[in-house]
């Protein structure tokens, strides 16, 4: 069986390791068909785009090896391969690792980059040694390989291209990926206005007029406004999550996953499989997230019986998005409740953008702007686009939605670490066995804090949801022990909390109540800590005094069922 490719963008590493590969080479004889000057590509995070440049690299680059294409579907372009194959100078470089707590820092990062990629391109041509450079410029480039973190390199590298053209007699391909990193790094610590200057001066430089340029694929997440980093570009054209075309190019589809998990045999958990990871639309293509795919596939080869789990979201950084959540106005709560709760909601979409706009002073502007980074970044999905530049937008899938869950988690939390009076007083409730507080002091919170409405989402996510409501509240008392889903008995209790000094305990079961059935859930919570031996866990810990809580949630309230268990210990 052939290897899983997790982790690997390289392209030729891939395919000497003998991994599975997905191929996608399709997209080389698009781009040539098309025949645009500068093509970006934004999508999500960990969806293709840097393994896809590679190949690209690897197929255009003089001295290909044409083995690395064997069985795939760009060698039955007979034609374009004669003409295209291995025919250029190609450079290649990833913004991806420019990032510094100051743009110092940064900058020494970006410069190098170009350094080895200027250096990749001496040693790989033997520019130095070039019967066609003039002397002058071979002087100059000397200079840049004495130094590896200075402005020179840069400027090394906007030279190249006309030194290969000039010593290749071809023009250039020219590959950009992860272009906004920089930019978002700069937005995150506080020197984007430095970092701009640098990127669009850059770009400009490499991009605009340049003669020798066969043509150039940048690829990122968020499309940067044309006006604050692409000015005065022609040719230039952008390919986003929005657009139809090139859409089967990144991420997997729908017959890919499918063919995959049959090669592996693993045909059973298709269902599972979309459910957690599928739910992208590029255009109107569902996508899969090959991350997601990729790893879960890998857990399941280990252990049939392995369950989904969110792979994507602790593989990319989401500071941004943090960032605008933590400053989302009541009103972009709601609507986020509403899609927690699988509903749609219709949202216009801007489609470029600069980072400054995130902190426009009119809070409507904000929240389009708010709307827009979400959609780009993959953590919301358009079903359908309407007039006006208006979208259906939702949430992709289960791994999304459990992220969403740790959102209004973490909210809810803050909000009850500003109010200490009622965060005491519901935790000694608890430890006390007063239910009726319980019940009380929780409806409250959950009164202005959450709406989880009747609809589409599963049960369980529902029960997740005020599940980590609850817990979040009981975390923030230090004194006492609080886990989750704790072994206990023959199971596993959603909340166990203990208070040695006093020797009581609590154990908590969080239920759902369908359609406001609070009783019948309570009892059925009560039943499961009972039938399932939950309140051992203190037996053995020598509690004198247990409190077992059965919680029945719907919407905004709650019911509490309390029974208690007195141990004699000396």
């Amino acid at each position: 069986m052939k290897k899983l490719p997790i982790g690997i963008d390289r392209f030729e590493k891939l395919r000497r390791l003998g991994c599975y590969y997905v191929d996608k080479t399709g997209l080389i004889k698009e781009l040539l068909d098309e025949a645009c000057e500068v093509s970006l590509f934004t999508r999500p995070r960990r969806f293709g785009k840097s393994l896809n440049l590679d190949m690209l690299k690897n197929f255009f680059e003089k001295g290909a090896d044409r083995n690395l294409f064997e069985g795939l579907e760009i060698l039955n372009s007979k034609d374009l391969c004669a003409e295209h194959f291995g025919a250029y100078p190609v450079v290649y470089l990833n913004f991806k690792d420019v990032d510094g707590d100051c743009f110092e820092t940064a900058y020494q990062a970006l410069c190098s980059a170009a350094f080895m990629e200027v250096r990749r391109q001496c040693l790989k041509y033997a520019l130095l040694q070039s019967s066609v450079l003039l002397e002058t410029d071979q002087l100059f480039l000397k200079d840049v390989l004495a130094g590896s973190q200075d402005s020179k390199a840069i400027q090394g590298l906007c030279r190249v291209p006309q030194y290969l053209f000039e010593h290749c007699k071809k023009k250039v391909i020219l590959l950009l990926d992860e272009y906004d990193v920089p930019l978002d790094k700069a937005y995150q610590k506080g020197y984007y206005d430095k970092m701009l200057d640098v990127v669009r001066g850059l770009l400009s430089m490499l991009l605009k007029s340049n003669e020798h340029l066969q043509f150039a694929v940048l690829t990122g997440c968020l499309q940067i406004a044309r006006e604050s980093i692409f000015t005065g570009l022609n040719h230039f054209v952008v390919n986003s999550v929005s657009d139809e075309e090139y859409s089967a190019y990144f991420g997997f589809t729908e017959a890919e996953v499918q063919q995959m998990l049959t090669y592996y045999g693993l045909d059973g958990h298709l269902n599972t499989v979309r459910e957690w990871y599928n739910g992208y639309h590029f255009g109107a293509a569902p996508v899969y997230c090959p991350w997601d795919v990729l790893n879960y596939l890998r857990k399941l080869r280990r252990n049939p019986n392995a369950m989904p789990e969110s792979f994507w979201v602790n593989s990319s950084s989401n500071a941004i998005l943090q960032k605008l959540l933590a400053e989302a106005t009541e009103t972009v709560k709601e609507q986020l409740e509403l899609l927690i709760s699988g509903e749609v909601i219709e949202k216009k979409l801007v489609p470029a953008l600069t980072y400054k706009d995130l902190d426009h002073p009119d809070a409507l502007i904000r929240e389009t702007y708010l709307w827009s980074v979400m959609y780009a970044a993959g953590y919301l999905t358009q079903t359908e686009r309407l007039s006006g530049g208006v979208s259906r937008l939702k949430i992709p899938n289960r791994e999304i939605l459990e992220i969403y869950n740790e959102k209004i988690s973490a909210w809810f939390r803050e909000s009850v670490r500003g109010d200490t009076d009622r965060l005491t007083t519901l935790c000694q409730a608890f430890i006390q066995g007063e239910a009726a507080k319980v019940q009380a002091v929780f409806n409250d919170c959950l009164s202005g804090c959450i709406s989880i409405r009747d609809t589409y989402a599963r049960k369980e996510m529902k029960e997740n949801f005020y599940h980590g409501m609850l817990l979040g509240i009981l975390q923030c008392e230090g004194s006492w022990s609080v886990k989750s889903n704790q072994e206990s008995g023959t199971g596993y209790g959603d909340i166990v909390l203990a208070s040695p000094k006093d020797k009581i305990g609590c154990i908590i079961e969080m239920k759902y109540a369908e359609n406001g059935a609070y009783e019948k859930y309570c009892k059925m919570a009560m039943r499961q800590i009972e039938c399932q031996n939950y309140a051992d866990y203190f037996l053995q810990k020598n509690m004198n005094e247990v409190h077992m809580y059965g919680i029945a949630c719907y919407k905004k309230e709650c019911v509490v069922m309390h029974q208690r268990i007195n141990y004699l210990f000396d």
